[in-house]
């Protein structure tokens, strides 16, 4: 035999060993998390301002177990070490401390001298004092007090108490998953804020004493943290878990059955409102006479104990409401932990189409004890799932007002009622043809001392503020204008009369997704964009907003902070990311790439993730992780070593692994976002196969004819559309927790995108009708007590695969809720059914 012959023979022997999805794979996947943990450094500065507002301190970390203390003099633009570390690290071992290292000083909380000369501190928990002219270490007594400072809760309290003034808590999600933020309310109500995707953060104004409760997707608590006078970053990591609300209130002793409801009594105190019988009912608090007002309530349309009244005591809004349909959602619990049988829950679930509660404000004359006539031609059919509606009294007490967006979305007003005669206003008023994204591009302030308001409408192609007259409704003038859009909005200065907001695509030739921070004046000029380099920005203020620290970062690029001044400028470089040690594991940056969409001239962005023993001479199958919810967009813009979805550990077992955000997302122009108007099925898969075959025409180890996806929730609905409707380029998909029927899914978010009444759209899109079109290998992954999507609407894609005769797999996670498949088994057989149908192997061959 020849020498190329044995070579070849031996190749042909060992080709199995360059295959993927081996035992291998399997095992360094696995161990990949733990393995980049801890690798990156020099990402955060918490800054710590001293009471005279020009220098602040922080601790960085350097290394693994390493960090150290940087002073900064944010006037000179001058950042230095705290102290010398190694001169207090042997002061401290001279003192009689034991192993003392000058990277790991285990100091708490710095205290800077007014005078600059000296810094106290607590180490191993005893208090000491540094003199920085000389280096001379003294022990000292307990320091004084410091203001509260925000902390994280061991248990969550039944309500929020104020205790301070304006303050600001710093949300970082560690996790890998995204996490809900929720405000615990002074009545002891959960409000959601708004979402945090895995690596992102999010900063939120609140007041000292306030609560806020973070969420994993099951809705399970987080984390619990509340408001310090000072601002502080909140970490969210799933290791401190808080207890439940306390069941102290019920030791309580109880209060008079006749005692009135706080909310109930007038300004003035002389009156107290109250329900009976269905009806609104007034007494006087001084005689308690009682007098009834209305006539018209009845069960299921009655008044509801809602009240607002108006500053001078005059006037009272009621709310009456008819009830909604009762729709109720039963859970089988197979396998409870605590006993044999199997439970049953119950709750209640709106679905779209559903009659819903319609509350309407009732206008009461209080001296007269009569009502005043209003007509809701304005505000006809609101849309809510509550029995509330929440009503706002003007400063004068001639008007009051409140929000009315119209079942369907497609009117939202602004409603002003005249006190006296009850005729109604829309003191603004959008109409359009397709949808308002009432639930994340909603913004209104009110301006008392000049009768404006601050709107938000995407009225011109775009997301923008707007300054109406409140008296007149007309639109004075608009604030921001230009192709790109408002994020949100941080502050608005009534005196100086400006806004402070986030934007994005504002920076040309930036990445449209990141998000920029900006300042303007109400007329519209004087726009800044505070932020400057490209990537997605957050900054923290010091506390007289005349500094603030900028953290960018990009997906591939570890965390830079920057100390700017009030107007944008650049004070000094703080910490640019460490990298090395995270390289050093081989751990590859995701390669940002962008590519036109269906219409050739969109650009759709996304990123590609590869394993750490790349190839770039092999073929690799790809697989895509999709989330197309139409509420935000998805692909990550700031760094994680780890984002979510496990996507870095799919990778690893042999494919490259994409993320894109298609047409139908937002954040981008509203006709970018219109596309999914009515339209949920499209899912933006015309611009991701069209984005895939660019990014295959570049990267020629892509491998096309071998294309999965993955995803759940929404992204669940949009796997399984992949393979009904593009089976010709998708092979493999694996669906969690999908709505693949909008009729069953939650009301708001469905009916925010296809709309209201149900027409035969909601059939056409809906994965259920189409099951017989299935082509390619399918897995369906559902929890049987999942809460979020009614786990009934992945078993009607399962009945009509079976009636269509179509092979499937279907895994039903017992005990499991919302987001299954991110569970270890779920995860495990997501993982063995794309290397068995893309890779063609047996998962963990050679084991």
């Amino acid at each position: 035999m020849s020498l190329g012959i044995a070579i070849l023979a031996i190749s042909g022997c060992l080709a199995p060993l360059f295959a993927q999805g081996s035992a291998t794979d399997y095992e360094r996947a696995g161990k990949l998390r733990e393995r980049v943990a801890n690798t990156v450094f020099r990402t955060e500065v918490k800054p710590n301002w001293l009471p005279n507002k020009t220098r602040f301190w922080y601790r960085v970390q350097t290394g693994p177990q390493q960090h150290e203390f940087v002073l900064v003099d944010a006037v000179a633009g001058r950042r230095a070490p705290a102290f010398d570390h190694a001169k207090l690290a042997a002061a401290l071992q001279k003192a009689g401390e034991k192993d003392v290292q000058a990277d790991r000083l285990g100091l708490d909380q710095l205290d800077f001298a007014a005078d600059g000369h000296s810094v106290a501190f607590k180490h191993r928990g005893k208090d000491w004092r540094l003199d920085l002219r000389d280096g001379d270490l003294h022990p000292v007594g307990a320091p004084p007090p410091k203001p509260a400072q925000g902390k994280a809760l061991t248990q969550i309290p039944r309500a929020s108490t104020r205790t301070g003034g304006d303050t600001q808590i710093n949300f970082v999600n560690r996790t890998q998953a995204e996490v809900e933020l929720l405000w615990l309310s002074t009545e002891g109500e959960r409000r959601s804020y708004r979402k945090i995707a895995p690596g992102q953060r999010h900063e939120q104004h609140t007041f000292a004493g306030h609560v806020w409760i973070v969420t994993d997707p099951k809705g399970g608590a987080l984390a619990a943290f509340a408001g310090g006078e000072t601002t502080f970053t909140a970490e969210i990591n799933g290791s401190n878990r808080p207890a439940p609300e306390s069941s102290a209130k019920a030791k309580e002793s109880p209060k008079p059955a006749n005692a009135a409801p706080r909310k109930g009594t007038s300004p003035d105190g002389k009156w107290r409102a109250f329900v009976k019988d269905f009806n609104l009912w007034l007494a006087e608090t001084g005689s308690g006479a009682e007098a009834s007002l209305s006539q018209d309530g009845r069960e299921g349309d009655g008044y509801t104990g809602q009240f607002a009244w108006s500053p001078d005591s005059r006037k009272l809004v009621a709310i009456r409401a008819e009830a909604g349909q009762e729709r109720k959602v039963t859970l089988v619990e197979s396998s409870p932990k605590d006993q044999l049988q199997p439970k049953v829950t119950t709750y209640d679930y709106f679905k779209p189409g559903d009659k819903l509660p319609h509350p309407r404000p009732q206008l009461f004359e209080v001296i007269g004890k009569k009502q005043i006539a209003l007509s809701d031609a304005l505000f006809p059919n609101p849309f809510t799932e509550s029995s509330n509606l929440p009503v706002r009294w003007e400063q004068d007490s001639k008007r009051f007002t409140f929000i009315y967006n119209q079942r369907g979305h497609q009117v939202f007003r602004v409603i002003g009622v005249d006190a006296e005669t009850g005729t109604a206003q829309a003191v603004v008023n959008e109409e359009c043809k397709t949808f308002f994204c009432y639930s994340s591009k909603q913004f209104l302030h009110w301006l008392d001392d000049t009768r404006e308001l601050v709107w938000m409408s995407e009225r011109d192609g775009w997301n923008h503020l707007w300054l109406y007259d409140a008296a007149t409704g007309r639109v004075k003038n608009q604030i921001t204008h230009g192709t790109w859009g408002v994020r949100s909005v941080d502050k608005v200065d009534e005196q100086a009369r400006q806004i402070w907001f986030r934007a994005s695509g504002i920076r040309p030739g930036q990445d449209p997704y990141f998000v920029h921070h900006c300042r303007v004046n109400f007329d519209g000029t004087g726009l800044v964009v505070l932020t400057e380099a490209d990537g997605t920005h957050s900054i923290e203020w010091s506390p007289d907003r005349k500094f603030f620290v900028d953290t960018w970062s990009r997906a591939e690029l570890p965390p830079v902070n920057e100390l700017r001044r009030e107007n944008g400028t650049l004070v000094c470089e703080l910490e640019r990311g460490d990298a090395r040690a995270l390289l050093a594991t081989n751990w590859r940056p995701p390669e940002r790439f962008a590519a036109k969409g269906r219409d050739g001239k969109t650009d759709i962005y996304g990123v590609i993730y590869r394993p750490t023993n790349f190839d770039p001479a092999k073929k690799y199958p790809v697989i895509e992780y999709i989330y197309a919810g139409p509420h935000s967009a998805f692909v990550p813009k700031s760094f994680g070593p780890m984002p979510g979805g496990w996507v870095r550990e799919m990778a690893e077992l042999g494919f490259v692994v994409v993320q894109c955000d298609g047409m139908g997302t937002s954040h981008r122009s509203k006709a970018f976002h219109d596309v999914c108007w009515q339209n949920l099925g499209d899912s933006g898969f015309p611009d991701r196969i069209a984005w895939l075959r660019a990014a295959a025409a570049k990267h020629p180890e892509l491998d096309l004819t071998r294309v999965g996806i993955y995803g759940g929730s929404a992204g669940g609905q949009s796997s399984t559309r992949a393979l009904l409707a593009h089976g010709d380029f998708y092979k493999a998909a694996v669906s969690d927790c999908g709505c693949h029927d909008n009729r069953m899914d939650k009301i708001w978010w469905n009916e925010q995108w296809m709309g209201w009444p149900i027409g035969p759209h909601y059939a056409e899109q809906s994965n259920v009708t189409q099951a017989r079109n299935l082509s390619g290998k399918l897995m369906l992954v559902v929890g049987e007590l999942d809460k979020n999507v009614d786990p009934s609407s992945t078993l009607q894609v399962a009945n009509s695969l079976v009636k269509a005769d179509k092979d499937f797999d279907l895994l039903i996670i017992p005990g499991a809720g919302h987001g299954a498949a991110e569970s270890p088994y779920g995860r495990r057989r997501r993982a063995d059914f794309f290397v068995r149908h893309l890779l063609g192997q047996s998962p963990r061959w050679g084991n």
